[in-house]
């Protein structure tokens, strides 16, 4: 990549951070706390984000999509984070997981006929791999997709699925062979309307309460053989590789998150007095500021180094669990240090870090524990 391809990147990611800016200041600001106190996903708001080029920001133009790089996404949901946690969780499951795995294991027809929808917007999508009684260990999932002629019948359930009510569509593992069995599972295509699938509990959560999160159910519910996403039994392994990309956006996620906390604490204590002088003036305080800074920059650059990885189509295995599992656990940090700064007010909701504080935790648990992180890190290391 030559110096002038640089600059225009260069331009073009700080055009997108400050659209995604003014888009939140008006879309988003006003009514955060609206939506965070009713738990309410604003659906339509998302067609906007479409509009902008944010829900299908990695997909080429050709299925309707902005045709960017991880570098630009990796910036847009940190902009967006910065302001509200749940719409940059939402934008990043959208695009990360149910998006990515499409294009990235669909046939030429598939993608022809599902990206341009999700792409642009028009479409919400879901992923669905969690189920209640299987978290990090997937591969004992007990959803099956046995095969009867030219369809394919699903029974069984996900939970913990965002957008699992509000998804227009569905990218979901099942069980096609042996319980336990890595080579088991296979993924589909699951159209909203299908009958036999339908949303079902919709989670009452700590955090991210504008990011819908909620069961997928399937009772009986058939769908054409053509919608398997690659070969029969892959879809396990699919899954892995979708996760790689995904850590990634949750590591930006949690980098948005604790820079918002952060700023908010800067200016609080450039302007909160006690003792006749700015908080910030004393050493405790600044002490705080500057861990806070020198964290979120080092979660910054793991996470820019595994987007990078990615851009150029290298491993990302090791990367993105490093970035995302530092990320994470600074997220929470920051933010708790963020209500400590505020004092009484960081607990009330009348000031914005008590929410950044909610939303962080999310960010150590969803797309694989912190520990499954140090896990996979770990194996990567004794390769």
């Amino acid at each position: 990549m030559n110096t002038t391809t640089l600059s225009n990147r260069e331009e073009m990611i700080q055009e997108i951070k400050q659209s995604v800016k003014d888009f939140a200041e008006i879309h988003i600001k006003p009514f955060m706390s609206e939506w965070d106190e009713k738990q309410t996903f604003p659906k339509d708001m998302f067609h906007r984000l479409g509009e902008l080029g944010l829900m299908g920001i990695l997909i080429p133009e050709e299925y309707g999509g902005a045709g960017l790089g991880y570098h630009e996404y990796v910036e847009a949901i940190i902009s967006l984070a910065q302001v509200d946690g749940s719409i940059g969780l939402s934008m990043a499951a959208h695009n990360s997981l149910c998006t990515n795995h499409l294009y990235m294991f669909a046939t030429e027809e598939q993608r022809h006929k599902w990206l341009p929808k999700l792409a642009t917007g028009q479409w919400i999508g879901a992923w669905g791999l969690t189920e209640p009684n299987t978290g990090s260990d997937a591969g004992n999932m007990r959803t099956t997709a046995i095969k009867e002629g030219n369809e394919w019948v699903l029974n069984g359930s996900k939970n913990f699925i965002t957008h699992g009510i509000s998804g227009d569509i569905a990218v979901v593992i099942a069980r096609t062979g042996n319980v336990g069995d890595s080579h088991g599972m296979s993924a589909f295509v699951i159209e909203r309307g299908t009958p036999g699938f339908y949303g079902g509990k919709k989670e009452n959560k700590l955090g991210m309460r504008a990011s819908e999160t909620a069961e997928l159910i399937f009772d009986n519910c058939r769908i054409p053989a053509e919608n398997i996403l690659g070969k029969e039994g892959e879809g396990f392994i699919q899954a892995l590789k979708v996760l790689d990309g995904g850590r990634i956006s949750i590591a930006a996620l949690s980098v948005g998150i604790a820079e918002g906390a952060y700023l908010a604490s800067l200016q609080y204590a450039k302007e909160r007095h006690q003792f006749n002088q700015p908080i910030a003036n004393f050493q405790a305080i600044g002490f705080k500021l500057a861990d806070m800074a020198t964290e979120i920059d080092a979660a910054k650059l793991l996470t820019l180094r595994a987007a990078q990885l990615k851009d150029e189509g290298k491993s990302v295995n090791k990367e993105s669990a490093m970035a995302k599992y530092f990320a994470s656990e600074t997220a929470v940090k920051v933010s708790n240090e963020a209500v400590q700064i505020f004092g009484g007010y960081g607990y009330v909701k009348d000031f914005p870090v008590e929410k950044y504080y909610r939303d962080s935790k999310l960010c150590t648990i969803g797309e694989g524990t912190s520990e499954i992180q140090k896990l996979v890190i770990s194996r990567a290391l004794l390769k």
